[in-house]
């Protein structure tokens, strides 16, 4: 690692403050009462069949006309534009394990797409045997037919080691940094006792490069880490699902180990309880947690003007919980703050080019709806 990059001193001052932010980082205390006064106004835009992620693509537009990857999770890609409010399947998308929680996962752009068209996709790929794994594949998105667009030279370059039985917590989000890495979330499939093995992908954070070379494990003991998302000084924050209670939104430190399935606090569904996080236990505690469990599906921290007063905080998809969830971050410290009840299990959040937040319910007739400031 370069340790005179700006991003790589983030990385060790995180790691120099863990006695005190295990101290006062971690917070159980109420929300605010959920509610079903919501203050801004939800627009319906569109209908997809079970979306899974979104991403928006760099426009020169004026106005803003939104541009947007849409993935549904048995196997399309969708190219949707607000202007027409038409959604175009892109072709060359490969075919996933679709089923259980397995199939086409999460799109980001390259933080240079607008020179080099390239884009991020991942999946969950089956294997000789039955076993199943996340694979994270790049290819240039070529628009020059706009009622066709489609990928080209689409290529795989990582893939979740060891391949499992199972169809379950694949992970599988994906983050560019600030320092041009690629960020991947992995999954422990269920299995538990990976997470917490050096020598497996599962149960891991691991970070490559844009080509996929030279992957390493930022961090380890996850358990199923759905969203991941960097705030504007460069730290690193993630949002999983514990088991029976205790899903978490960690802010994801270089070399630490978030305990799983050693600590939580939540319970294995059976009913066998497992050590809370607790100071001196040797894991890193997470920032803030549910109990009971909201369900976490995305993560995005808000970068926008729209909703001046919002600027910095994290926004949480809630799929239990039906919910969107603000928390509230101040540096390195996190805090509850609303949880708007939408009536529907939300799979997905994301920002707007023009500072507006967009949703995506889960389910077959899941609706994309943008949140815009009450007049």
């Amino acid at each position: 690692m370069n340790t005179s990059s700006p991003f790589c001193l983030t990385w060790a001052a995180l790691a120099l403050s863990f006695a005190a932010l295990t101290a006062c980082g971690q917070q159980q205390a109420d929300a605010k009462p959920r509610t079903s006064d919501l203050p801004f106004t939800v627009t319906e835009m569109e209908v997809f069949s079970e979306p899974w992620a979104m991403t928006f693509l760099p426009s020169n537009g004026t106005p803003i006309t939104e541009t947007a990857l849409i993935s549904e999770k048995a196997g399309k890609l969708l190219l949707w534009q607000s202007s027409t409010k038409k959604a175009t399947d892109v072709k060359g998308v490969p075919q996933p394990a679709y089923g259980g929680q397995g199939g086409l996962g999460d799109v980001v752009a390259h933080p240079g797409f607008a020179g080099n068209g390239l884009i991020y996709l991942s999946w969950a790929e089956s294997g000789k045997g039955g076993v199943k794994g996340a694979v994270v594949a790049r290819a240039k998105l070529d628009l020059s037919n706009a009622a066709a667009p489609s990928l080209q030279n689409l290529e795989i370059i990582w893939r979740q080691s060891p391949k499992v039985s199972g169809s379950g917590h694949f992970g599988h989000r994906l983050a560019f940094g600030p320092d041009g890495m690629l960020y991947v979330t992995s999954g422990e499939r269920q299995k538990q006792v990976p997470a917490q093995d050096p020598g497996s992908d599962l149960g891991k954070v691991i970070r490559m490069k844009d080509d996929g070379s030279s992957p390493t494990q930022v961090s380890l003991g996850h358990r199923n880490p759905l969203g991941l998302a960097f705030d504007e000084q460069g730290r690193l924050w993630d949002v999983e699902m514990g088991p029976m209670g205790g899903d978490e939104l960690n802010l994801v430190k270089l070399g630490a180990n978030y305990g799983w399935p050693r600590a939580s606090n939540g319970d294995q569904y059976g009913g066998d309880t497992i050590p809370d996080h607790a100071p001196g236990d040797g894991f890193e505690p997470p920032k803030v947690w549910w109990n009971p469990s909201i369900s976490p599906g995305g993560l995005m921290i808000y970068s926008g003007d729209l909703f001046p007063a919002w600027k910095g905080d994290a926004f949480i998809a809630a799929l239990g919980g039906q919910a969107l969830i603000r928390v509230g971050l101040n540096g390195e410290i996190a805090s509850k703050a609303d949880e708007w009840d939408m009536q529907s299990r939300i799979r997905e959040v994301e920002q707007g080019p023009d500072g507006a937040i967009w949703l995506l319910e889960d389910g077959k007739t899941g609706r994309l709806l943008k949140l815009t400031p009450k007049l």
